[in-house]
């Protein structure tokens, strides 16, 4: 009898430690009652009745990612491409997650896979490859809607490859080839053009520093003759005055008169002039002689 209770004892014992379970963080797990759903434990620890209770679903409550395979899709202009994208999502209800759909994963990728076409549909190639900001935007906003019976939250959707067939990457190729020879023919043309501008502002700037050189030499020499013949005349008025006021104005004139003569005799003339009043000259030497003891 001893044996029997210790037996029972131990057998208890077993079943009761191996129906304790405990729930780490970020985890959830779903019991079920005789085959129907009875609830959900969180974190921490948790005794399930034997042969009664049976874990439905053991998962994890944290963020995932998932990395779905290249989808051929077909743009609005009737190009093939493939498209590859990426899910973030989180579970939010266990319950749902395990009874909403059958495999809830597979559900998503093709979920996703469909959506993407349909989006992609409605746009031609280029808007295809400058909008994946509004094709992440449309597909997130899609995917969380249709997964809520799910128990699935997704957080974001990116778009992480677009490989347009091999004529479009060439015809695209040519066409950036195209568009960086025009940009470089125009930027050549803009720099010949600035050039042959300041070329010519610097040969216009030349000339008019020249005329003005010019005009400054001219004013200056102009100045100067001017100047010249002030100093002379004012010299030739000087001299005049000064004789004047000597007293001696028509000897001395006669007195210049014989030397300018006497200049011509020594000349290379082979005619010479004799003025009429030569017969004067004793009496201008008088003159000048009276002048010099004065």
């Amino acid at each position: 009898m001893i044996y029997v209770i210790i037996s029972l004892a131990i057998i208890v014992a077993v079943l009761l430690i191996a129906n304790i379970r405990i729930v780490p963080q970020s985890y959830a797990i779903v019991i079920e009652r005789l085959g129907a759903y009875c609830t959900t434990w969180q974190v921490g620890l948790h005794v399930k009745m034997p042969f009664i209770d049976r874990v439905a679903n053991k998962m994890s409550l944290k963020e995932r990612v998932l990395d779905f395979p290249p989808q051929p899709v077909i743009t609005k202009d009737n190009v093939t491409m493939m498209i590859d994208t990426v899910v973030y999502f989180q579970i939010t209800d266990p319950k749902l997650y395990t009874y909403g759909v059958e495999k809830p994963i597979n559900a998503l990728e093709n979920l996703s896979a469909t959506t993407l076409r349909n989006i992609i549909g409605d746009l031609e190639l280029d808007q295809t490859l400058t909008s994946r900001d509004v094709i992440n935007t449309k597909m997130r906003s899609i995917l969380d809607e249709a997964t809520d019976p799910w128990g699935i939250k997704v957080n974001r959707v990116e778009v992480k490859n677009i490989i347009p067939p091999e004529a479009i990457k060439e015809a695209m190729e040519k066409q950036m080839r195209a568009e960086r020879e025009r940009r470089e023919a125009i930027l050549i043309a803009e720099g010949q053009k600035q050039s042959a501008i300041l070329v010519a502002e610097g040969k216009k700037q030349s000339m008019i520093l020249e005329a003005e050189a010019q005009k400054e030499a001219a004013i200056q020499k102009a100045q100067g003759e001017a100047e010249a013949i002030r100093e002379v005349q004012e010299a030739k008025a000087q001299g005049l005055k000064m004789i004047k006021e000597a007293g001696c104005d028509e000897a001395v004139i006669k007195l210049r008169g014989l030397e300018a003569f006497e200049k011509a005799a020594d000349g290379q003339a082979t005619k010479i002039i004799i003025p009429s009043d030569l017969q004067n000259i004793a009496g201008i030497i008088t003159s000048a002689a009276e002048l010099a003891k004065k």
